[in-house]
């Protein structure tokens, strides 16, 4: 070792190399705090019942699983949802069962720079549903009404909507990736009424993961549920045929569709229709568009 000016130099201290046992040691040592602060109660829920840190610390991790693994969703146009404040992300809705708002919900705080939460509307079936609609409401879902949209909305947050409802999740094979009717633009009045930006979101992926051959309805209507499904491997393969088939998913996110020009038009018909009009359009023209970019449903 050479000296420096007549003194010794003081030896730099070598970086530290952070090994499985640590990480593992780590990961434990969170779960276990996680853990206490839950039987402690001391966590925080919203006044709709949601619950960040059992979504970020339980649910987002598992689902990624998934998101990332399982469909290898890649995802385009993340800069075209607002940094901070209010948006309302609507989006196509398929797939027998609705992971395709889960994944959007993942693909928000995967890919968006502040990691944005996505606070969903969901249909008044699943909150009608003991367990279900404690667990909806804790990952950030409310009901699908005006109100509970536009109290969100005005509290800044990011709110997604899916207009086909169970006319999208539940439509057959072989009508896929054609959008459903939007119903009556509710979701654009609420937007209208808070001045808030609308990006339209189209999802390539869901369609494939529980195609739809059938539907029988008069076993729906005696169980009480839109629809029954018949796919390729439910009922057929029983808790099996409920493993997605591994599509290959593609998440786009279009330009903001700006409302706050238009508030004072939140009742008028005419305008609430066009412009849910040019929301459906907008993700009917880009599914065509994500459809050429993956020829193969099941691709790399």
């Amino acid at each position: 070792m050479q000296r420096v000016n007549g003194r010794r130099p003081i030896p730099e201290k070598p970086p530290t190399v952070e090994t499985d046992a640590d990480v593992w040691d780590q990961r434990v040592a969170d779960t276990l705090a996680f853990l206490r602060r839950r039987l402690a109660g001391q966590y925080e829920v919203d006044e709709f019942g949601f619950d960040p840190e059992l979504v970020d610390t339980f649910f987002h991790p598992l689902l990624k699983i998934l998101y990332r693994d399982w469909f290898r969703t890649e995802v385009f146009g993340i800069e075209n949802v607002p940094s901070d404040g209010s948006g309302l992300v609507v989006g196509n809705h398929s797939g027998t069962i609705a992971l395709d708002a889960l994944m959007l919900t993942v693909a928000l705080r995967d890919k968006h720079p502040n990691e944005r939460h996505l606070r969903l509307l969901g249909a008044d079936l699943v909150f009608r549903m003991p367990v279900m609609s404690e667990l909806a409401r804790a990952v950030g879902a409310t009901v699908a009404c005006n109100p509970d949209a536009e109290r969100l909305m005005n509290s800044g947050h990011l709110v997604g909507v899916f207009p086909e409802g169970f006319k999208g999740i539940g439509k057959k094979f072989s009508d896929r990736y054609k959008l459903q009717r939007f119903g009556r633009g509710g979701f654009v009045s609420a937007a209208l009424r808070t001045g808030t930006p609308i990006v339209p979101v189209a999802i390539v992926g869901a369609e494939e993961i529980y195609p739809i051959l059938a539907d029988l309805k008069p076993l729906a209507r005696l169980l009480g549920v839109p629809y029954f499904p018949v796919t390729p491997t439910f009922p057929w393969l029983g808790p099996l045929g409920l493993v997605p088939l591994p599509s290959k998913w593609l998440i786009e996110f279009c330009p903001p569709i700006p409302t706050a020009h238009l508030t004072e038009y939140a009742d008028d018909p005419l305008v609430v229709y066009n412009l849910a009009d040019q929301v459906r359009e907008t993700i009917q023209a880009t599914l065509h568009e994500l459809l050429e970019k993956r020829p193969d449903p099941f691709g790399p």
